[in-house]
């Protein structure tokens, strides 16, 4: 079994936080808007994200300032 401790990520805006979830949100509902994204690198993103492993070194993260 595996134990993750969970943070929460305070560097993204809320709204930058809401964009990349309709991105995913997209992906995931197969939204033809979002073809142009790598379904390997969105998958990437979200292993990153769950396991707080420096998502923000993902191509689909927004960017920041």
């Amino acid at each position: 079994m595996r134990y993750v401790q969970c943070t929460q990520d305070t560097s993204l805006s809320p709204l930058a936080a809401d964009e990349l979830a309709n991105v995913f949100e997209g992906l995931a509902k197969s939204d033809p808007a979002f073809d142009q994204i790598d379904p390997n690198e969105a998958i990437a993103l979200a292993h990153r994200l769950i396991d707080d492993d420096h998502p923000e070194m993902s191509r689909m993260w927004p960017k920041t300032g």
